[in-house]
């Protein structure tokens, strides 16, 4: 992945194959082979709105070898697909994978996949056009698994429910996903998650018309940090470090013109500095968010390392460290305001996942970056409430939600400072 001399395209894959397949050997070492298909068997079984650990549902080797194998199988279908390697590659494997260790399993993605695929076919277009949305659509899994949890109708209706649901949501995710990215204009960078957020309220509306309750689901695994911490400083440190070794110069200068882009969505890091210094902004993101965290007192566990991949992998299509951490302090500071504690398992997700607004930071600075943090808190924190949890970037809701209202203000601001300095009225 050298600037001037790119790796081959089977070797860029291969290369970010790894990843998952790093976390696949690591479960087989904390679970035999039997308690990872058990553990496996259960998760797929439980319902796993947010916030459901897999770390506790079926174990952490079992977790980790779910994520791994549908990390694996994603990256391998857009290989399949001959689709190029660039950044949104990059961020959706890393998505996969996170998400995977608390909501997303080896059954309940691929009716909306299925939907996706439909859609694509419908418009006489190849799916490689829709497929990362499709990836990401998959925010909205725990629907699948919810519908599958009718106990009261046989097997065979709710399968036929499932993969009716799971259809007409990936069906309409393309053209939806398209309208909303209007309405924030590419400030956060979670599109496919306020899209989904859209979904889930009037999909669980329907629910909830129909008599079928949600009820409220904390699983929350504590007391692995220093596990955790060993196994993720290996892999990012080793980000960096090959980032460094393969680019030398030209990378480090790739890395500082990261820096200084606002990282509006649509951004591609891999693309316009080259994979080198893409893993350096992942590997230096991935390590900041992870110290972060653990230094405010969070725990590293499936939701939390899941959140901390989500910054990973958008660090090849927008973050970079001079635009997460004014967001970041933002919520920080709304901790201290507000009545809430940032060790609150709510609040560490939306501590990570906050840096959806990083854009706002990038382009209008950090005070902004901070009051977007700040906003984004109270939003992420009780907007849930609309869908039950069901879906999982809830983050990517509540920041579509405080970027649409918040990006306006601003320029309106900007826009009259200028005038005013222009000698202009208003």
């Amino acid at each position: 992945m050298n600037i001037k001399k790119p790796r081959s395209r089977d070797r860029q894959f291969l290369f970010l194959a790894l990843v998952p397949a790093y976390f696949i050997l690591v479960g087989f070492f904390l679970q035999s082979p039997g308690e990872i298909l058990q553990g496996i068997f259960t998760i797929i079984r439980e319902p796993d709105f947010l916030i459901t650990d897999y770390f506790i549902i079926g174990g952490v080797g079992a977790a980790f070898v779910n994520a791994g194998i549908l990390t694996l199988v994603s990256i391998g279908i857009v290989y399949g697909l001959g689709m190029d390697f660039d950044g949104h590659t990059i961020t959706s494997a890393c998505l996969m994978f996170g998400f995977s260790l608390f909501g997303k399993n080896l059954l309940n993605i691929w009716a909306i996949m299925l939907g996706v695929f439909l859609y694509a076919r419908y418009h006489r277009t190849s799916v490689s056009r829709y497929i990362y949305i499709g990836y990401y659509g998959t925010s909205l899994s725990p629907i699948i698994t919810q519908v599958m949890q009718m106990w009261e109708l046989p097997i065979p209706v709710r399968m036929g429910l499932c993969i009716l649901t799971g259809t007409v949501i990936g069906f309409v995710l393309p053209p939806l996903c398209t309208h909303v990215h209007y309405s924030h204009k590419g400030y956060s960078l979670y599109n496919v998650g306020f899209a989904g957020g859209i979904i889930a309220t009037v999909i669980v509306s329907m629910f909830k018309s129909f008599g079928i309750t949600i009820e409220s689901r904390l699983i929350w695994s504590e007391g692995n940090n220093g596990m955790f911490l060993a196994l993720l400083f290996v892999l990012f440190g080793g980000m960096i470090l090959y980032g460094v070794l393969s680019g030398k110069k030209e990378a480090v200068r790739g890395y500082r013109n990261i820096l200084k882009c606002y990282g509006l969505g649509g951004t591609d890091y891999y693309k316009t500095e080259g994979g080198s210094a893409t893993l350096i902004n992942m590997g230096v993101n991935g390590l900041a968010s992870m110290i972060i965290l653990v230094a405010l007192g969070g725990e590293l566990n499936g939701p939390t390392i899941g959140s901390i991949f989500t910054v990973v992998g958008f660090s090849a299509t927008g973050k970079h460290l001079r635009n997460i951490l004014p967001v970041m302090a933002g919520v920080c500071l709304a901790s201290v305001a507000k009545n809430w504690s940032i060790t609150d398992p709510s609040a560490q997700l939306a501590l990570l996942l906050s840096t959806t607004l990083a854009p706002i930071a990038g382009e209008f600075g950090i005070l902004a970056g901070v009051l977007a943090g700040f906003l984004h808190s109270s939003v992420a924190l009780n907007v849930g409430i609309v869908y039950g949890g069901m879906n999982l970037y809830n983050n990517g809701f509540a920041g579509g939600i405080v970027a649409i209202f918040l990006v306006p203000v601003i320029q309106s601001v900007m826009d009259r400072r200028a005038r005013a300095r222009g000698g202009l009225s208003l």
